[in-house]
């Protein structure tokens, strides 16, 4: 077990390390998200979730429907989210990379200060979570730390987003890591793995669902009238039970229009979860910092460095 976590933590950092070169200005979202898709498929693993690429004020759960023109400009605050998985055990890593190019066009350098504040500020509540985990400790000081970094910037954290546990062919396991000191009394045991993603924010640090759904997970089994949506159903049954899965494969698999039909479809009858983009409440900039740990007993061990 130790050892898949620890080959896809390492998969995943590498991958990470690569796209993050891509990100600058010009680059299509699209084009970045399906070159990590294929370099973890590439690599013999499996892909643990769709590629997040969440511009500025998207905190997370955006990826690229088919044909997606979404362009990243010089001084976009990029964050990329990607999971790797090796014998259904999960690497989970995020970056946040200010696109290179011609920033001036697009933002004041106070602006841009500012964005590079908020991405050192989640990375400062990341250093502190590394700081502060270990088996025993109770996960409300994990969010207390990781709180009290961010807040030394002047920022908040996002409140209602959560890092989370994991466990074989399951990314959200039923443990949430909080982002601020939430009283959640549950202690963390030795050999657990965590995803802890501190996010921070020049807003009042709350998100909200944003139009659209590009990312949906398995939920249960259902009957259709409709054949077409029945074949889509027994895919997703088939390729993608236990971990999320992106619209865009089902498109690609079963062409634009059936696959939407189906996935509305689909979603209505809860038969599978939509989930939505996700936006500060005040249209402000996020910061995301991820990795993946293993709790033991002085500390833990990063497998996504």
């Amino acid at each position: 077990m130790i050892d898949s976590y620890l080959k896809s933590g390492k998969l995943a950092s590498k991958i990470r390390n690569d796209a993050s070169k891509m990100i600058k200005d010009g680059t299509l979202v699209i084009d970045l998200v399906e070159y990590v898709e294929s370099e973890i498929l590439k690599s013999g693993a499996e892909i643990a979730f769709p590629c997040n690429v969440s511009l500025n004020e998207i905190a997370a759960h955006y990826t690229s429907p088919a044909d997606d023109k979404t362009t990243i400009k010089a001084g976009d605050m990029v964050k990329l989210d990607l999971g790797a998985m090796i014998d259904g055990y999960i690497a989970d890593t995020a970056v946040t990379v200010i696109a290179d190019g011609n920033i001036d066009e697009n933002y004041t350098q106070d602006e841009i200060n500012l964005h590079e504040e908020i991405v050192e500020a989640s990375a400062a509540g990341l250093d502190a979570a590394i700081a502060t985990a270990r088996a025993g400790i109770e996960v409300s000081k994990i969010g207390q730390a990781v709180h009290e970094a961010i807040s030394e910037y002047k920022l908040n954290p996002i409140f209602n987003l959560t890092g989370h546990s994991l466990e074989q062919n399951n990314l959200h396991a039923g443990i949430s890591i909080p982002n601020y000191d939430n009283n959640d009394d549950y202690i963390l045991e030795e050999g657990q793995a965590i995803a802890i993603e501190p996010f921070a924010t020049n807003g009042k640090g709350i998100v909200n669902d944003a139009p659209g759904h590009y990312i949906f997970s398995y939920m249960a089994n259902k009957p259709f009238r409709m054949k077409s949506t029945q074949r889509v159903l027994k895919h997703i049954q088939h390729n993608h039970k236990y971990v999320p899965f992106s619209g865009r494969w089902i498109t690609e698999e079963f062409g634009i229009r059936k696959g939407n039909i189906a996935l509305k479809q689909l979603s209505e009858a809860m038969a599978i979860y939509p989930y939505a983009p996700l936006r500060e409440k005040q249209d402000c900039f996020v910061s995301q910092k991820e990795h993946t740990f293993i709790i033991e007993k002085e500390g833990c061990t990063i497998t996504t460095l």
